[in-house]
């Protein structure tokens, strides 16, 4: 990089005045724009390995799930492939009726006559016609002036419209591009597409479609914006118009530009599935539909199902989706910071099913997107106990109390400071099973037996006979208490104290477990848990003591109920 790119570099500016009429900062967006796919077209032309017949097939079809009616099939007179896919599509009529097919054509007559050849027959056709206009494809490319650049768009406007006449069975509309609208002259875009509104004639009931591409990304958006609002106040017969844009993403703001665009008067707008496109990318048409979705606007798109999709495009494509790409990545829903974790687990805890949706970091409910919340939380290093208690929760119906959580999470912290590794759910479960479920040793629970006199005095009202097995040897011990657990303390004898207690159903019916969480203290020593799950609910808390007085023996050394 240079000392002072200024000396290389220019700023684009788009008006030689100031254009103070703008109207769009205060607009907002309240309903979808007309979407247009150019994924089979610009989007295919921009890949590695062209996409095949079969590909472009099994894109089309998806393109038609999802909702769209105007599809860019193709570039019939750049190669044999594309006039071929066209045909196959009128051919063997894959066109619904509602659907209209867009075909690509420069403005020179032999490829104009293939192009209309391509589309003859089907029930709805568009011809999009281009040409550059902008200053440097004028100097440097095609060394004319304003009016032979004029004059091209002219011809072939005639021309299309005396060709699609001979074939009154398809119903015809025409777009035009004045190719790399971003860098132009206002003016002179302006001058093109009146003279091609007068050459076409339409009307409002048969309109035409200017679209006004961001062929090279040159600045930033809010100009972009104006440049549209001031075509949308000057074109003449604005009524019978259709104003597009077609954002490319060089600056990476496509999607601004395009929003922005919306509301400065735009109409449509082109570009592709997750942003596939020349350099980098068009505008991704899956980030603006659900964007406007979040904002209570439906887009007219349906992505119910946004992993299915995603996989036809990566395979027509043979091209990755980022994995943090907007709402359809991989990790996109996922957090690994532990307060993100706390906020989304507390986000579902309070969130009802017919209320507004509040999840906080989650712009869109997974689920409206097909996806399940397995993988909003994931584990590593940067976690907390929201995330690893949320997982539990999730996978296998624990919901820890407070303190437990962040006694655990220590837990998971160690592992995930070792490895530098994510921890999957799985493994959250078997830390957790080791940790507390598994804690037999030296102290165990073989059986019990508890009896009951309501008019005993206090401390007397059960009495319990326990038997343990500590270190393989069977011990036999006696308890009273005012409860089944006090009576079980008294009886462990050695200072045992409860601290706090949990306990909660895990499923439902014949298959209900109970889950206990004993918080306790042995002597003067800090407080710890124990977890205990039963069938039944007095067994599951006699098994979350020994679970706290197991652990305590292993942390501290010493097996104070053994004396």
């Amino acid at each position: 990089m240079i000392s002072n790119p200024s000396d290389k570099y220019r700023p684009f500016v788009p008006f030689t005045r100031d254009f103070s009429e703008r109207t769009w900062p205060s607009k907002r967006i309240t309903k979808p724009p007309i979407w247009m796919s150019t994924d089979l077209r610009d989007g295919n032309q921009s890949l590695i390995e062209p996409m095949s017949v079969e590909r472009k097939l099994r894109f089309f079809e998806q393109l038609l799930k999802i909702g769209f009616k105007e599809i860019e099939v193709g570039f019939p007179s750049a190669s044999q492939t594309d006039f071929d896919f066209v045909r196959k599509l009128v051919d063997e009529d894959r066109i619904p009726d509602d659907v209209s097919i867009i075909v690509l054509t420069q403005s020179r007559e032999d490829l104009i006559r293939r192009t209309v050849e391509s589309a003859a027959g089907a029930r709805n056709a568009i011809v999009h016609l281009y040409n550059a206009c902008a200053p440097a494809f004028r100097k440097i490319v095609f060394s004319m002036s304003k009016d032979e650049v004029k004059e091209v768009a002219l011809t072939g406007t005639r021309l299309i419209k005396e060709l699609t006449r001979q074939h009154p069975e398809t119903n015809w509309r025409y777009e035009y591009s004045p190719e790399v609208f971003s860098t132009t002259e206002p003016e002179f875009a302006l001058e093109v597409c009146n003279a091609v509104t007068q050459a076409w004639q339409p009307t409002p009931e048969s309109k035409i479609i200017f679209n006004l591409p961001a062929t090279i990304e040159a600045t930033t958006p809010n100009m972009y914006a104006d440049q549209i609002e001031w075509m949308h106040k000057n074109l003449a017969q604005r009524d019978c118009i259709v104003l597009s844009v077609h954002p490319h993403n060089d600056r990476g703001t496509a999607v601004a530009a395009a929003e922005l665009s919306v509301m400065a008067g735009a109409d449509r707008i082109e570009g592709c599935l997750f942003g596939n496109g020349e350099r980098t990318g068009n505008v991704d048409l899956v980030t603006l539909a659900l964007n406007l979705y979040t904002q209570g606007i439906h887009p007219g798109l349906d992505f119910s199902d946004i992993d299915e999709v995603r996989r036809c495009v990566e395979y027509c494509n043979q091209l990755p989706v980022h994995p943090r790409h907007p709402y359809a990545g991989d990790l996109v829903f996922t957090a690994f910071s532990g307060s993100h974790q706390d906020a989304i687990k507390k986000g579902f805890a309070r969130q009802e099913a017919d209320a507004p949706w509040e999840v906080p970091y989650l712009p869109i409910d997974p689920a409206d997107l097909g996806r399940s919340y397995d993988a909003v939380i994931r584990v590593n290093s940067q976690s907390g106990k929201g995330g690893v208690s949320y997982l539990l929760e999730q996978e296998h119906g624990l919901v820890l109390p407070r303190r437990l959580q962040i006694e655990f999470s220590r837990a998971i912290q160690r592992v995930t400071d070792e490895t530098g590794a994510e921890v999957t759910a799985a493994k959250v479960f078997d830390i957790f099973n080791e940790e507390y479920l598994q804690r037999n040793q030296p102290w165990q629970l073989v059986r019990h037996r508890i009896t009951g006199d309501p008019k005993a005095g206090s401390g007397k009202q059960f009495a319990i006979e326990v038997e343990l097995e500590h270190n393989g040897e069977v011990r036999q011990l006696e308890g009273q208490g005012d409860g089944a657990i006090s009576a079980f303390v008294n009886a462990l004898g050695a200072g045992v104290r409860i601290m706090d207690y949990h306990e909660h159903a895990i499923g439902t019916g014949t298959d209900t477990r109970a889950a206990s969480y004993v918080e306790l203290r042995v002597g003067d020593s800090p407080t710890g848990f124990g977890v205990g799950i039963h069938e039944d609910i007095v067994t599951a808390s006699f098994m979350a003591i020994l679970s706290a007085v197991n652990r305590h023996v292993v942390a501290e050394g010493v097996d104070a109920l053994a004396a």
